[in-house]
């Protein structure tokens, strides 16, 4: 009888909705404070008047502490005096697009899509320090798999964090996928039922969570190595993945990351988180040289859609810009 009133912050229809940013912008979003902490000093450097010795020592400093480690950093340098003498480039901007390709040269070699296909299940096993976003990247991976056609069941290995098992089954709600869990025992006997569940559903993929470990205590990562054991008795090609989740904040830390976890448990792939926060994006060439495993994944967000196949000329463009 009486109606209503609209104000000006009750408008007749709805605000539309800002189309949601494409991967490669949310990329370079997500790494624009290591582009600004990177390009501060790159800036100055490819401003200069010419390519000298000077500029080559302080480009230098500028990769060591953007965490590309010793060796990748001299891989670099001598990349790119080859590259000044070969093709007698004589301004910084030229040295700078020289750098960019030399970057991309050491990071294409990472760049290896995982195909989840060949077997059913295909089972990967996930590792990672706690803190690593370990827990988050397989609810995005669930994501990702289901956009590809595939079905996909969690196994809740990390038996001993309450809060990993409840964060999983929200993520397996999210995303419709059945999650096997226990709310204590043994997190191998966790990952053989749902191994064996998935098998009798015709699952295609399984995501198999272990507990975080830190690769100095020992003991602890012999049990995620009987995790790996169990699943080759569940299943006799399985592991057919086993993915390290890092965080790209931890720097020349995520190398020594790499080693232990390889030693224990044999990693085929990574999957580099959190590159939006305060991150150096020099680890990967660290990583390159170091240590190269094939980066599967990086992320750049909260978001589910912000676990992306790693590209190597795309994070180079978002780290540098184009050359």
């Amino acid at each position: 009888m009486f109606g209503f009133l609209k104000t000006k912050d009750d408008p007749a229809t709805p605000a539309t909705p800002a189309p949601r940013a494409s991967w490669t912008e949310r990329l370079k979003a997500g790494l624009s404070r290591t582009r600004a902490t990177l390009n501060t000093p790159l800036t100055e450097l490819f401003s200069r008047a010419k390519i000298d010795d000077e500029l080559l020592e302080d480009l230098e400093t500028t990769l060591l502490m953007a965490d590309c480690g010793v060796e990748a950093t001299h891989w670099l340098l001598a990349e790119l005096k080859a590259t000044v003498k070969k093709d007698k480039l004589e301004t910084p901007v030229q040295l700078r697009a020289a750098l960019a390709q030399s970057l991309q040269a050491l990071l294409a070699p990472l760049e290896q899509p995982l195909d989840a296909g060949g077997h059913q299940p295909f089972v990967i096993m996930i590792a990672g320090v706690n803190g690593a976003g370990k827990t988050t990247s397989i609810g995005k991976l669930a994501k990702h798999f289901q956009g590809q056609g595939m079905s996909v069941l969690l196994a809740a290995g990390d038996t001993f964090r309450a809060a990993a098992r409840e964060q999983l089954t929200a993520w397996g709600e999210r995303n419709g996928v059945t999650v096997i869990a226990q709310e204590s025992g043994d997190p191998a006997a966790v990952v053989f039922d749902a191994i064996n569940a998935a098998r009798a559903r015709k699952i295609d993929v399984v995501l198999a969570d272990t507990a975080g470990r830190l690769p100095t205590q020992l003991h602890l990562m012999e049990e995620i190595a009987k995790v790996r054991r169990v699943i080759q008795k569940a299943h006799d090609t399985g592991p057919h993945e086993v993915l390290l989740v890092l965080d790209a904040n931890i720097g020349q830390n995520a190398v020594q990351q790499v080693k232990a976890f390889d030693k224990a448990i044999g990693v085929t792939g990574l999957v580099v988180t959190k590159l939006d926060g305060t991150a150096k994006g020099g680890v990967l060439a660290a990583i390159a040289r170091q240590c190269p495993k094939p980066v599967r994944f990086i992320g750049v967000g909260e978001g589910i859609d912000d676990l992306q196949t790693f590209r190597a000329g795309e994070f180079v463009e978002a780290l540098l810009g184009p050359s």
